[in-house]
C-alpha cells in the first residue's frame, strides 16, 4: 500500500488537473504574462530582462513568474511569483496570454488558441542540441525527442542571439514559429552598466582594487557525475600571486555550491550562489571557460577570455560541437587556448591572456556571435512580442 503522503500528493495532483481543465474555459487575460527560467529555477536570464522592460514599456501586462518550491528564495523582492503546480499558477497557466520562457515550463500545459509562446534559449550553442543529439547514443537514450517537438510546436517566437543560433534553433528544432534575430536581452546591462555599476559589484564581492578577478565558469559534462573542476584555483591563485582572485561559478545542474575546497590564501571566491552571473561577468577582469555558452555573452564586454579545455576530444566525442572552439581560427576562437595547468599559468604570467593576437581572435569572435547586442535587445523584443509601438521621434 503507498504510503500516506505519496497518495495525498497524487490526489492533489488530480485536484489541481481538473481545476486547470476548468481554467482552460475561461477568457484568456490579455494582461496577464507568465515567465520562467531554467525549467522554473527564479527569475534569470533573458525572460528576467524581458519582464524588466515589459514593466518600463508596457506597464499595463501584468508579469508573473513561475517559480518551484525549491527556489521561491531566489525571487527578487516585489516580483509576483506562482508556485509550480499550485492552484494559481495552472489558473496562470491556463488564462495568460503572453508565455515567455527560456527552456520549458514543468509539468505540460495545454496552449490555448491565442496565447502567444516566446522561447528566449538561454545560449549560444556549441554544443549539439535538440534532434542533432539524436547522433550521440548517450544522449538520445535520455531525450525525449517527440517530447522536444511537442515542445518546439507550442512556440509562436524563437529568440536568436546570432546567425549562427538561428541555423542551428531552424535544424534541431522545427517548427512554424518565427523566427527574432534581435539579440539577448540579457546581455544589455553589459552595454548600459557603468563604472560605478562595476565597482559597486566588485566591493560586495570583496575584490580589492587594483586585483585582476578571474571568473572560472566551466559548463555541464554530460559524461561525467558530479562538478569535476578541470583546473585547481588555489594553485591558480598561488601561481599567480596576490594580485589576482578567481570566482568559481559552476554549472546550475550541479546545485548552488560549486565545492570549491580549501582556501587558504582567500582568493578564491565559490560564487556559485550568486543571484545573477551578468554581475560576475561585470566583475571580472577576464573569463576562464570551456564550452560554457557565457563564453558568447562575455564576449560582449570586449575582455579577455582563455579557453582551458583538457577534457576537448572527450568532450567532442560524447556531446559533439558545432565548431571547434580551440581551432585558433578567426570566428571559431575567442582567445588564448590552454589544454593543461601549466599552460594556463603562462599564458597568464606571459601577458598572452591580453595580447594582440588574443584581442584580434576576440574581435573576430564578437563579430561573428555578438551582431544584435547593443544594449537594446530587450526593448526590441518587447515591442515586437507585446505589439508595442515604436515612440515617433522627438522634434
Amino acid at each position: 500500500m503507498a504510503p500516506r503522503a505519496s497518495v495525498k500528493r497524487y490526489v492533489r495532483r488530480q485536484v489541481m488537473r481538473a481545476a486547470y481543465r476548468t481554467d482552460l474555459h475561461r477568457p484568456l487575460d490579455p494582461n496577464l504574462a507568465v515567465y520562467g527560467a531554467y525549467w522554473n529555477r527564479g527569475a534569470a536570464c533573458n525572460p528576467a530582462a524581458i519582464h524588466a522592460k515589459a514593466r518600463e514599456l508596457a506597464p499595463h501586462i501584468r508579469g508573473v513568474w513561475a517559480v518551484s518550491s525549491r527556489h521561491r528564495d531566489r525571487m527578487p523582492p516585489g516580483v509576483p511569483y506562482v508556485i509550480e503546480g499550485s492552484r494559481p499558477y495552472w489558473r496562470a497557466m491556463a488564462t495568460a496570454t503572453y508565455l515567455v520562457n527560456n527552456s520549458s515550463f514543468p509539468g505540460g500545459f495545454t496552449k490555448r488558441p491565442g496565447q502567444r509562446y516566446l522561447q528566449t534559449h538561454h545560449g549560444t550553442p556549441l554544443k549539439t542540441m535538440g534532434l542533432d543529439q539524436r547522433a550521440y547514443p548517450e544522449l538520445a537514450r535520455k531525450a525525449d525527442f517527440a517530447k522536444i517537438l511537442a515542445h518546439v510546436g507550442q512556440w509562436d517566437f524563437s529568440l536568436s542571439a546570432n546567425p549562427h543560433s538561428t541555423e542551428v534553433w531552424d535544424r534541431v528544432y522545427p517548427g512554424s514559429y518565427q523566427r527574432l534575430d534581435l539579440g539577448y536581452p540579457r546581455n544589455d546591462v553589459y552595454f548600459t552598466a557603468t563604472a560605478e555599476d562595476m565597482a559597486k559589484i566588485r566591493a560586495e564581492l570583496g575584490i580589492h582594487t587594483g586585483q585582476t578577478a578571474l571568473l572560472y565558469a566551466p559548463t555541464h559534462r554530460d559524461y561525467r557525475e558530479g562538478f569535476v573542476p578541470d583546473l585547481d584555483p588555489e594553485h591558480l591563485v598561488r601561481e599567480l600571486g596576490p594580485d589576482y582572485v578567481v570566482l568559481v561559478r559552476a554549472h546550475y545542474f550541479y546545485g548552488r555550491s560549486a565545492e570549491v575546497g580549501g582556501t587558504s590564501t582567500g582568493r578564491v571566491l565559490d560564487v556559485t550562489a550568486h543571484p545573477r552571473v551578468e554581475e560576475l561577468c561585470l566583475a571580472a577582469d577576464a573569463l576562464i571557460t570551456d564550452y560554457s555558452s557565457l563564453t558568447f555573452d562575455y564576449a560582449c564586454l570586449d575582455r579577455p577570455i582563455v579557453v582551458h579545455a583538457p577534457d576537448w576530444d572527450t568532450y567532442r566525442t560524447t556531446r559533439g560541437t558545432y565548431f571547434d572552439l580551440l581551432s585558433g581560427r578567426p570566428g571559431d576562437t575567442p582567445g588564448a587556448v590552454t589544454t593543461t595547468s601549466d599552460e594556463l599559468v603562462e599564458v597568464f604570467r606571459t601577458g598572452e591572456w591580453r595580447s594582440p593576437a588574443s584581442a584580434a581572435l576576440r574581435t573576430a569572435f564578437r563579430e561573428r556571435f555578438c551582431p544584435y547586442d547593443d544594449g537594446r535587445a530587450a526593448e526590441r523584443v518587447v515591442r515586437r512580442f507585446f505589439a508595442v509601438p515604436f515612440a515617433p521621434p522627438s522634434r
